[in-house]
């Protein structure tokens, strides 16, 4: 599926420790109406057509530093 991210300029970024899951809104978070797991475990969510997040899932395997529960990083501008 070819999808576009429209507003690259609001990006929310939260890590589940319990999970071991990294959530990346665009946009805001906002609900997906279609979704595709990728062959590296990374979940893509879409809303008619637009990339919405990205879902990485066993994240701390790939992430080179620790980071802390409920980690977010809003965007900034």
């Amino acid at each position: 599926m070819e999808a576009r991210i429209k507003n690259v300029e609001d990006i929310d970024v939260f890590y589940d420790r319990d999970r071991d899951v990294l959530y990346i809104s665009f946009g805001g978070v906002r609900e997906a109406d279609d979704s595709e797991l990728t062959s590296n475990d990374v979940v893509v969510r879409y809303r008619k057509g637009e990339v919405v997040g990205i879902t990485v899932l066993e994240f701390s395997k790939r992430a080179p530093v620790e980071i802390g529960e409920g980690a977010r990083a809003p965007a900034t501008a």
